[in-house]
């Protein structure tokens, strides 16, 4: 067998490149760009990394997704990327789904794909493939801009009024106090119906607003997924887990550098946020006890306080060290879905987001990421995402926060709004 060695590029216009990029890509039914936006929290694996075109894939209900997952990846240990939708729980923890999904992603989507193509600050790495040089000139040829970004106005509709939701959130608070949970992840649906749009324009709009650096670009066979995470899931690199749960929230005051500044502190010094976070701390630990060497797991950073264009947001890092033993599908299946997209104790919690929640997550509050040859993978959190059918025009987001018996209902509703606030904005 003949190794195709990987063809590296110049790259005069990093942005300028990156749109071509997506350009080029979008005449594929499937592709996945992932990117940094040039965040340096942590040491970036890659930039911005772009896998297009489908050599085999799946596309899976809940039920026996993870098992036919592994056997994809262990026919040909090469690159796979992907999604893990949140109902997947029903898999993990036998649980049911019956709210309405408008987008329809799979509850698990992976592909192995044609081209993957990473773009650094100064060069362009198009790997595995004796098609580099004409790829790169078809790249190259396409343009760095989009169409306009809709035909038609987008009117946005929500499934709760701001009264239901304070009703919905006092009365999860009341599971609280009877002992059902500690805390639960509450989220409201906003959509739009026969929306007609330019994805990669709203994309674009999207991360220029709000860059940040678990953004994505998700295309599977005409639906997309707008991603403008900061939050990861759970990265694998050799025998080491990572994960960063995000719980805890601030206003940004770009105006005004003291009452920033003040925000900021709040969010530091607040007892409340800490609580929240913590609690989901704890579940991830609990999490990744499940999977990793006894006495391993430790919180290498508790309570970070990074800001972003929107928001302040407090992150902590959980770690753990594998035996080397663990299926990938095996650690998926231990830690997903994630702590803080649900709740303590998990199951308990999703049953709840079940009864109270008005319409089915789907790939919010899911993952999407990749597996790379060596069989280290990283994943993001799916929030601060839209996501639209392009066959049926269907167009929606969720936001949501952290509910504990601490909670003011009307603050969790504005804490919505706040997240909300850049999605809002760019259909504006």
């Amino acid at each position: 067998m003949v190794q195709i060695q990987n063809s590296a590029f110049p790259v005069t216009d990093f942005t300028a490149f990156r749109y071509k990029m997506l350009n080029w890509a979008n005449r594929f039914n499937i592709f996945c760009l992932l990117d940094n936006q040039q965040y340096a929290f942590t040491d970036p694996a890659f930039e911005c990394i772009l896998a297009v075109g489908c050599k085999r894939n799946i596309a899976l209900p809940a039920g026996n997704a993870f098992n036919e997952l592994q056997q994809l990846y262990n026919q040909r240990q090469g690159w796979l990327f992907g999604h893990l939708g949140y109902d997947l729980k029903n898999e993990t923890e036998q649980l049911t789904s019956s709210n309405p999904d408008g987008v329809g992603f799979s509850d698990l989507h992976f592909f192995e794909p044609e081209y993957v193509v990473k773009l650094g600050k100064t060069t362009v790495e198009i790997m595995g493939t004796a098609d580099a040089p004409a790829i790169f000139t078809a790249i190259n040829n396409c343009s760095e801009s989009f169409s306009a970004k809709s035909t038609s106005p987008v009117a946005i509709s929500t499934r709760f009024t701001k009264e239901e939701y304070i009703a919905a959130v006092q009365q999860l608070q009341r599971h609280i106090v009877r002992g059902d949970c500690y805390e639960i992840n509450f989220c409201q649906e906003f959509y739009a119906e026969k929306v007609k749009l330019d994805p990669l324009a709203i994309y674009k709009q999207l991360i220029e607003l709000s860059p940040n650096p678990f953004a994505a670009l998700y295309k599977v066979d005409g639906r997309f997924c707008l991603c403008a995470s900061p939050e990861r899931y759970l990265k694998k690199e050799g025998h080491l887990l990572f994960s960063q749960p995000m719980k805890g929230t601030a206003r940004r005051h770009l105006l005004d550098d003291l009452q920033d500044e003040a925000s900021k502190q709040y969010l530091k010094d607040s007892a409340k946020e800490k609580s929240e976070n913590v609690m989901v701390v704890d579940l991830v630990r609990n999490d990744l006890s499940r999977i990793c060497k006894q006495g391993s797991v430790k919180a290498s950073e508790l309570f970070g306080v990074y800001s972003f264009p929107q928001v302040h947001q407090m992150i902590s890092t959980v770690s753990g060290e594998l035996t080397g033993e663990e299926l990938f599908t095996d650690i998926i299946r231990a830690t997903f879905p994630m702590g803080s997209m649900t709740g303590a104790p998990k199951k308990r919690v999703m049953e709840l987001i079940e009864q109270y929640e008005r319409s089915r997550r789907g790939l919010f509050s899911g993952a999407i990421g990749y597996i790379d040859p060596h069989g280290d993978f990283d994943f993001n959190v799916v929030i601060r995402s839209m996501f639209y059918n392009q066959t049926t025009g269907y167009l929606s987001f969720q936001a949501g926060s952290a509910i504990t018996f601490y909670s003011d209902a009307e603050q969790e509703y504005e804490e919505c709004m706040l997240k909300a606030g850049a999605m809002l904005k760019v259909l504006a």
